[in-house]
């Protein structure tokens, strides 16, 4: 069974770190290119990543698709559920290898909203 409130809590974890990357990140190139500035957004890019890997394999295990391989198959296990699009596992894929992900964090956004569209359908909120 997912673990409903430790996913919410993986993607509110991503949405901090998006947050805090969205206010540091510069407006121009040349911003980027001090050191201190481009360190902080590398690792919170990178740490958006890891958040989306740790929501990915939350939903393999709650989900029983078995023992992933690798995290490219975490995201092929959950594309064939039909938890994510196959069109978001390539785009994790590519995530994965941190490059350019300054120019679409839209992706991050993206992924969240699926998962939060599967949750609202296959297992909605307890009532209170």
């Amino acid at each position: 069974m997912i673990d409903r409130d430790r996913l919410l809590a993986k993607l509110d974890e991503l949405d901090g770190y998006l947050g805090e990357l969205r206010s540091i990140a510069p407006e121009r190139f040349e911003e980027y290119l001090g050191v201190e500035k481009k360190r902080a957004c590398e690792r919170l890019v990178q740490v958006s990543v890891e958040a989306v890997i740790d929501a990915c394999a939350l939903l393999v295990a709650g989900l029983r698709l078995g023992l992933p391989g690798d995290e490219d198959d975490l995201f092929d296990k959950l594309a064939r559920r039909g938890v994510i699009s196959h069109p978001m596992a390539d785009t994790l894929r590519r995530m994965k290898g941190l490059r350019n992900l300054h120019q679409r964090l839209g992706d991050f956004d993206a992924f969240r909203r699926e998962i939060l569209a599967f949750l609202r359908e296959r297992f909605p909120a307890p009532d209170p």
